[in-house]
């Protein structure tokens, strides 16, 4: 079943913490880098969860990561890794945590050859999920298959976020996700 679809058969609870990632944001293209890496962390972290863990949980990440801030994070000290495997407001893996940093480190160099991740990004547009896999596992930690999926899906690189039939569809092509060009 479709995200789209599923949204509709959640209880009320579940469908507001889902429907506002679902109508304004899964799918749409991000083009600012700090954004582009809190969904590429996030993506990190619900590997072995649910979506809606990541969800929940989202207020805490951007608190504890600094709302996502690269240049901060690529800064950040043993002490750093310490305060982010005590804080119960985020997933506390150390895999994923020493991702978070290293994978902002990378981005800082992406930004000096490259202008920006979002150019990095469009410099290796177009490519096949199984090229970008192979990419991203070359240049980044912890991005397996599903990760680099899902976040190429999210952002507008990939298709797949949204059914044809689903309302938000529409807006998604307006937006110019990059998978429609």
């Amino acid at each position: 079943m479709s995200y789209c679809r599923a949204i509709e058969t959640m209880t009320a609870e579940r469908k507001a913490l889902h429907q506002a990632y679902h109508d304004y944001h899964y799918g749409f293209p991000i083009h600012d880098d700090n954004e582009l890496f809190a969904r590429l962390v996030l993506e990190i972290n619900q590997a072995g969860l649910s979506w809606e863990t990541i969800l929940k949980k989202e207020a805490g990440f951007r608190k504890a990561y600094d709302n996502f801030d690269v240049q901060k994070i690529a800064a950040y000290t043993d002490a750093d890794r310490a305060r982010l495997m005590a804080d119960a407001g985020i997933i506390r893996n150390r895999l994923k945590i020493n991702a978070a940093i290293e994978n902002a480190r990378t981005i800082q160099k992406l930004q000096q050859e490259y202008g920006s991740f979002e150019k990095w990004l469009e410099r290796h547009h177009p490519k096949t999920k199984a090229e970008w896999v192979k990419l991203f596992k070359k240049t980044f930690r912890f991005t397996g298959g599903e990760i680099v999926n899902e976040f190429l899906m999210s952002i507008g690189y990939l298709p797949g976020a949204h059914s044809a039939e689903c309302r938000v569809y529409p807006k998604v092509l307006e937006a110019k996700p990059l998978w429609d060009n």
